[in-house]
């Protein structure tokens, strides 16, 4: 091989890597010197961030705000509560300042605790948009959003997930940071810290003592990823000691996708925790099992800001061909209940959880079909606050969870 035909090209990749190196290293030392959770007990008021983002996000957030307006009224009325809508955070804007997210509206969103934000274009080969980078990806490093949590419940199958999938790190850390070498070679990175390893890990652990969950399932391709999957799954180990009450065990990536469809093996899963890229996968796939990615919702969650979103895309063709108000808002409602959660109002989550179950499992007596002959997402948002007025909510809950 003619090395010198290479060596302005080699050059130039060192100088990245490098860079990228001492970026790195840098975060490592900031998350090891991060603070406390925020109480927000002790927070007055809680500002709720509204961004309705694209296609038919808009139109499903705002039945999403409706409900958590309705639950927390009280809360809104004697000041506790405020919520602010954010604007710009569309696909038009960004490429506008060709950034992921413009500089102004990152400053909105930092200025609220927690963001209720619909779904947003990431430009893809062939579309109309410049390759910007993901507003999601963006927002979470920004952020600093380490965690995503998306829970899953199939109860006819006795399936009961909660995932927690690293955020900020694994394979889409640096995603559009890679080196295009020349025409024939291409590289890009997967960053695995032990200090971002840990806080997920022993998130996922202390989620399942508070919660009464019994096991943990950490999910990596560490016998093929030997550095990087191979440091998360030591520190899990690590982290296990200290949580000698709570199983665990570790999959990896390729068995684990089969056996969330295996009949004999899912209802043995509990919480699962694992790196970026496979827990976008894995997420997805559960999701399906539940019905669909329109029927789950998300939280990012840092120790200063927290995320809330439903998992699915845009439908920028329901907007072409007119159908938005058509489009299923129950993922961002599912969003809304997690956040009742994160804030501490976690009787409001429970309730909401219970009319989400009667309404979108149980009952079914208002069902979207994406189209006209179907109801629209303001007529299930209707429902669904019909059904938490109703007195017996509880009883009527645990009637149909029975059956």
């Amino acid at each position: 091989m003619d090395r010198e035909k290479y060596k302005d090209y080699v050059e130039k990749a060192k100088e990245h890597f490098e860079k990228l190196l001492w970026e790195q290293l840098e975060r490592v030392e900031k998350i090891q010197k991060e603070g406390d959770w925020i109480d927000y007990s002790k927070v007055h008021p809680i500002i709720i961030g509204v961004a309705g983002g694209d296609g038919i996000g808009p139109y499903i957030t705002e039945q999403a705000q409706r409900v958590l307006e309705f639950l927390l009224k009280d809360e809104i009325e004697n000041g506790k509560v405020e919520f602010r809508k954010i604007e710009g955070l569309t696909i038009e804007n960004r490429v506008k300042h060709m950034q992921a997210v413009p500089d102004e509206v990152l400053e909105e969103i930092k200025k609220c605790h927690v963001l209720l934000k619909g779904p947003t274009t990431t430009p893809k080969k062939g579309d109309p948009w410049p390759n910007i980078e993901s507003a999601n990806v963006a927002i979470r490093r920004a952020l600093d959003l380490f965690a995503n949590v998306r829970p899953v419940r199939v109860p006819e199958l006795g399936i009961d997930w909660v995932f927690f999938r690293e955020n900020t790190e694994g394979a889409y850390m640096l995603g559009s940071r890679g080196i295009k070498i020349n025409d024939e070679l291409a590289l890009d990175f997967k960053i695995i810290t032990a200090p971002g390893a840990e806080r997920i890990i022993r998130l996922a652990f202390e989620y399942a003592r508070k919660s009464g969950r019994k096991k943990v399932t950490v999910v990596t391709k560490a016998n093929v990823v030997k550095k990087t999957d191979g440091l998360f799954l030591d520190i899990a180990e690590r982290v296990a000691k200290d949580y000698p009450e709570i199983e665990w065990d570790d999959w990896f990536i390729d068995i684990m996708s089969a056996k969330l469809i295996d009949p004999a093996r899912r209802s043995q899963f509990d919480v699962i925790v694992l790196p970026n890229l496979y827990g976008d996968i894995l997420t997805d796939e559960a999701a399906q099992i539940q019905g669909g990615v329109g029927t789950a919702g998300s939280a990012n969650i840092g120790k200063r800001y927290a995320m809330f979103e439903a998992i699915h895309g845009t439908a920028l063709r329901m907007v072409k061909e007119g159908r938005e108000k058509y489009a299923n808002p129950i993922s961002m409602i599912k969003a809304g209940a997690m956040m009742l959660e994160h804030l501490g109002f976690a009787d409001k989550a429970r309730k909401l959880n219970m009319a989400i179950d009667i309404c979108n499992i149980y009952e079914r007596k208002v069902v979207l079909t994406g189209r006209s002959d179907g109801a629209t997402g303001e007529e299930l948002a209707n429902y669904v606050m019909r059904t938490l007025k109703d007195p017996n909510l509880e009883e009527k809950w645990k009637k149909y969870a029975s059956h």
